[in-house]
């Protein structure tokens, strides 16, 4: 398998899709408060850490509004992040918690941890920020292209050694209608009468993944010069 850094290399296209592409409904990263990646909308494993300190839990990110106390000596439940605070479930001093909680409280096994967490933050912030755009790039995955582009018309996969490679095609039709002139035997009026329908291809995308990472994006009808926009592939920080 190709180290992620590779990656950055093969692929300098993002495109902004065609008007005409038919977008998938989207429940996940384009409903959340701006700002904020929650975990589990950006499809990654729970995460959990440690509570070392008695902290106070908010209402909102901005920490106006005290619910309670997270306690101390307690593994907590990370369900949304900022590049500031975050979003965690656990006990408090009486019953159950859920809010913002500054990161000061916990302490991570990993002493990587809150430079790697940074990193995830910042790509999820980009994601969201090209699914707003209806746009996709290099660096994505599956799931998010899927989220912009929905269901491939094609796909295409092959294992190698090396790992798994895959294409995924997007093709879009319009419907032409043809017509023949035909004239009223009583008016002697000539009129246009439907003959048939064809459907022809309006346009079409390519997007080659390495790894259930895009590497590579085509748009057929897409001739123009584009400066490159490069994401990095998600980094899971535990």
């Amino acid at each position: 398998m190709r180290p992620a850094f590779a990656i950055l290399f093969t692929c300098a296209l993002a495109l902004p899709l065609a008007a005409e592409v038919k977008r998938a409904p989207r429940k996940s990263l384009l409903d959340s408060e701006p700002g904020v990646v929650y975990l589990e909308q950006a499809s990654v494993k729970p995460l959990e850490l440690k509570v070392i300190r008695e902290a106070p839990v908010f209402s909102d990110k901005e920490g106006k509004h005290q619910l309670g106390t997270l306690v101390a000596n307690q593994t907590a439940r990370i369900e949304a992040i900022t590049d500031k605070v975050y979003r965690v479930r656990g006990m408090g001093r009486r019953e159950g918690i859920a809010g913002w909680v500054a990161p000061w409280a916990f302490s991570p096994n990993d002493p990587e941890f809150t430079a790697k967490l940074k990193q995830f933050y910042d790509r999820q912030i980009q994601v969201q920020e090209l699914i707003a755009a209806n746009q996709i790039a290099c660096g994505m995955t599956m799931e998010e292209i899927s989220r912009v582009l929905g269901k491939p018309t094609k796909t295409s996969s092959r294992k190698t050694e090396a790992g798994e490679t895959a294409t995924w095609e997007y093709v879009r039709y319009d419907e032409v209608k043809h017509y023949i002139t035909r004239v009223d035997p009583t008016t002697g009026t000539p009129y246009r009468q439907l003959s048939h329908i064809t459907q022809e291809e309006k346009s079409r995308i390519n997007v080659d993944f390495e790894n259930q990472i895009a590497t590579a994006i085509e748009e057929s009808k897409d001739h123009s010069k584009k400066s490159p926009r490069i994401i990095l592939p998600p980094l899971i920080p535990w």
